[in-house]
């Protein structure tokens, strides 16, 4: 008897003990897993992510040719896959598999926020490029496409940069949003749900992630983008990271200080 309440005060304090340790910040990246780790959860992930985007455009094309279909497909194809890749990798390594939303974790951590620091910033970046890059190319083998084909879609005009702004600001004000109102769990089903509708809303199918625009690159298929047109698009991207944040700062604010008074 004496047993058995002894191993149930045990659980109890053990109980006690675990919910007052400090828990990680919503947005913050998994704590105690190794930087090589989330470095290759972030190169395998968007490696896939990219592949899933590629491959679902090369076969659209090769069932259909009516545009319109082909792009359903594509985004149907990204939305699914972007979800499960999110909800697999996420608890890992954050499941940023974009450069945009690694600088501006980073960004937010200087100013006191959870995110990144500059060293894993620095991992992450390159794997998530060195990924997108090995995605591409693995799409090209599965569908016997040139492994490398500069791709010849120019993508250059004014009106494709600002749909890259509004995409990349919308998915960084959706990323954060969800962080500061403490609803990161529902990450895989949003993400995935706003880049499927801004494949739609945009004008440029919404890359909304430089990564991902650099692999694209590499295939000349439906989801392509000619290499003169990649620094336009990764600028808008940027810019839209720096308005994303900007909206972000200026909708939650509220939200923040009154959970910081709350805390108090």
């Amino acid at each position: 008897m004496s047993t058995t309440r002894a191993a149930g005060t045990e659980s109890a304090a053990e109980a006690v003990i675990s919910t007052t340790e400090p828990q990680p910040a919503p947005g913050a990246t998994p704590p105690r897993t190794p930087l090589v780790a989330r470095a290759a959860a972030e190169l395998v992930g968007t490696a896939a992510l990219v592949a899933v985007v590629v491959g679902s455009g090369i076969q659209a094309t090769e069932l259909t040719q009516d545009v319109g279909l082909q792009l359903l497909a594509n985004s149907l194809a990204t939305v699914f896959g972007l979800g499960v890749l999110i909800a697999l990798l996420g608890p890992v390594s954050g499941a940023h598999f974009n450069p945009a939303v690694t600088l501006a974790e980073w960004w937010t951590a200087r100013r006191g926020g959870p995110g990144v620091t500059a060293r894993e910033a620095v991992v992450y970046v390159p794997a998530q490029i060195a990924g997108a890059i090995a995605g591409a190319v693995l799409a090209d083998a599965m569908f016997a496409e040139p492994l490398v084909k500069w791709s010849t879609h120019d993508r250059s005009a004014g009106h494709l940069l600002l749909g890259e702004v509004v995409a990349t600001a919308g998915l960084i004000l959706l990323i954060f949003g969800l962080a500061r109102t403490d609803r990161l769990r529902f990450a895989p089903v949003a993400v995935a749900s706003y880049i499927g509708a801004a494949y739609w809303f945009t004008s440029s199918t919404s890359f909304a992630n430089p990564a991902v625009t650099i692999g694209r690159a590499f295939t000349d298929t439906f989801a392509g983008i000619a290499p003169a047109s990649v620094p336009g698009f990764i600028g808008a991207q940027l810019a839209g990271t720096v308005v994303g944040l900007a909206l972000v700062a200026l909708i939650f604010v509220q939200g923040r200080d009154a959970s910081r008074q709350a805390a108090g």
